[in-house]
């Protein structure tokens, strides 16, 4: 099987406002752009953004939020460390979930200026990625913001 790549699409009111974050601040690079939709490459993923009248911001964490999982705590760190330089609005800061336990993980959320939420994650153990299925908890409680 070759590689496969994830694609996500989400809302944007300003395209030059899209890329100042996501390029600038979060280091994706720019690909095509039309005048309703901008590409953006996420660490070997696409993301596209297109273009609406409003976003609406929703309270807390969930139900919808975007992000990464990273294989490597440097990676995760550096990501953190780059976001916290470049100004980006953290909707939680970076912090560990489940510690002690097979699900332990690093994690914080930011939030773009169109109110979308990402989340960048490192699991202690690799196995809670996809398993360690006798452990119910995913997520917050509340899933509100902590800062």
């Amino acid at each position: 099987m070759g590689k496969t790549l994830f694609h996500l699409a989400f809302p944007i009111t300003d395209a030059a406002e899209a890329k100042r974050f996501y390029v600038e601040g979060l280091g994706c690079s720019p690909g095509r752009e039309s005048a309703s939709a901008v590409v953006l490459e996420l660490m070997g993923h696409q993301l596209v953004g297109h273009l609406t009248e409003r976003t609406e911001r929703q309270k807390g964490i969930y139900p919808r939020h975007f992000g990464l999982i990273f294989t490597l705590e440097s990676d995760w760190q550096a990501l953190a460390d780059r976001a916290k330089a470049r100004g980006l609005a953290f909707y939680q800061q970076p912090r560990r979930r489940f510690p002690g336990t097979p699900i332990e993980h690093a994690t914080f959320f930011l939030e773009d200026p169109f109110h979308n939420l990402l989340e960048f994650k490192w699991y202690k153990q690799e196995s809670a990625i996809f398993g360690e299925r006798g452990f119910t908890q995913v997520g917050d409680t509340k899933g509100e913001p902590t800062d």
